[in-house]
């Protein structure tokens, strides 16, 4: 399963985009989406994955990459809480 390909198709789907307008680059804010959008996006991904996504990483998802590197962590079971920091802005060192 390619998380970037489907989370890519997810929002377009979900944000009625022409193919092609959403990249791994692009950040909600310039797609246009706002918190409300981001939170049904964010329920269409839960549904699509068949996963729960924490709500500290659900919260600091404002882009397409940003998206993408916290489902997989998600995904792969991996600890988050540096995720979530990087997010905040601080380092991972930064929260311990």
């Amino acid at each position: 399963m390619d998380v970037a390909a489907k989370v890519v198709e997810v929002i377009t789907r979900e944000q009625h985009l022409p193919p092609g307008t959403v990249t791994l680059n692009s950040t909600f804010s310039e797609l246009g989406i706002d918190s409300l959008e981001g939170v049904n996006i964010l329920f269409a991904l839960e549904e699509e994955f068949k996963i729960d996504i924490p709500d500290a990483v659900a919260q600091n998802m404002k882009s397409v990459t940003q998206v993408v590197d916290g489902l997989t962590r998600v995904l792969e079971g991996k600890d988050i809480s540096d995720l979530v920091a990087i997010a905040k802005g601080s380092t991972p060192a930064a929260s311990h």
